[in-house]
């Protein structure tokens, strides 16, 4: 397929057929665009504000989302599409080819750039931010089922998860956990939603099925975390009438272990009282009581000293403990989740 370059305002979400795009944001440096591959498919039966978006890269070193749409641009048939499905691969390339967790251009987290007057305000008008406005502008309002593909990149180590936030909406929640099921990994993450600027929470706010993920870690591509991917953005393509066919239960869903687990609660979070190296102890998805000791914090500069225990907050699950080895103070190196 040939991709067409071409601005936001005319793109085409809504005729049937496919489209192949590079959607081209002004660069902030040189004299250019960031150009952001987009490809959607419109079937005989879509409408005006349903669909499906699944974006890779929201982060630029967490890969298992890439590498998954990726494939499934080859994979999905236009005869099979009953809807909508838009596929963004490589949502944020200035992080994505700068192999970081935020842009390389301007520094900024597109995943705390959903904020009030992003990329409409001159304060808030570097490429980042300037993504997120597309995303509202010309993405949400085609679309209710939203996927955001992550891994943990270099920050932190996950049992493969999908997950979403606490709602109010009783059935917009069913239908979420629903959803995230079917990704098929050992663990629904149900975590807190005070971090400002999230896309998914965003969506949800919106009313949008929202279902996030954390698929991998240490900037590399976990090969099941790519079979997670794929499998959960078929399956909601076709559970949400936007694709036909069938499709089967994979990994624990299959097998009916998935457990739901809640980091909602301060006391989920084990926080680094100083600078320090961190030595695991325990596996991630490792069953836990409060008071066990998951990992130490090592602090080399006082050699001499016994190192920290860092120990669980709470009875469940260790649902995440820091990647590398030197930790900043105050970083999270433990994440225990209540089981629900």
């Amino acid at each position: 397929m040939d991709r067409i370059v071409t601005r936001p305002d005319e793109l085409d979400l809504d005729s049937p057929g496919r489209r192949d795009y590079w959607v081209a944001l002004e660069h902030d440096s040189i004299w250019g665009d960031h150009l952001i591959p987009l490809t959607v498919w419109v079937g005989a039966e879509a409408k005006p504000d349903q669909g499906l978006v699944s974006f890779g890269s929201n982060h630029g070193n967490e890969y298992e989302g890439p590498v998954a749409l990726k494939h499934l641009l080859r994979e999905i048939s236009l005869e099979d599409v009953r809807g909508r499905i838009i596929l963004v691969p490589v949502l944020n390339p200035s992080a994505f080819h700068a192999g970081t967790r935020e842009s390389g251009d301007d520094g900024v987290n597109l995943n705390r750039a959903f904020i009030d007057g992003a990329g409409e305000t001159p304060a808030l008008a570097g490429i980042t931010h300037r993504i997120a406005s597309f995303v509202r502008q010309w993405i949400w309002p085609r679309v209710h089922v939203v996927l955001d593909i992550h891994s943990g990149g270099d920050v932190a180590r996950f049992s493969p998860c999908a997950s979403f936030h606490p709602l109010e909406d009783v059935e917009q929640t069913r239908v979420i956990e629903q959803t995230a099921r079917w990704f098929g990994t050992p663990l629904i993450m149900v975590y807190q939603d005070q971090t400002p600027g999230l896309l998914p929470s965003e969506a949800e706010r919106l009313g949008k099925i929202t279902v996030g993920t954390e698929l991998g870690w240490g900037k590399a591509v976990s090969a099941a975390g790519v079979r997670y991917a794929r499998q959960g953005v078929l399956a909601a393509a076709i559970h949400h009438d936007q694709m036909r066919g069938e499709i089967s239960p994979i990994a624990y869903h299959q097998e009916g272990r998935q457990r739901v687990v809640a980091i909602v609660d301060r006391e989920c979070f084990v926080c680094a009282p100083f600078l320090g190296h961190y030595e695991p102890l325990l596996e991630c998805g490792a069953n836990v009581k409060r008071g066990d000791i998951v990992g130490f914090l090592h602090d080399f500069d006082h050699i001499d000293r016994e190192p920290w225990p860092a120990r669980a907050g709470v009875d469940g699950v260790v649902v995440a403990q820091a990647w590398v080895a030197p930790i900043q103070r105050g970083q999270h190196i433990v994440v225990v989740g209540r089981e629900c």
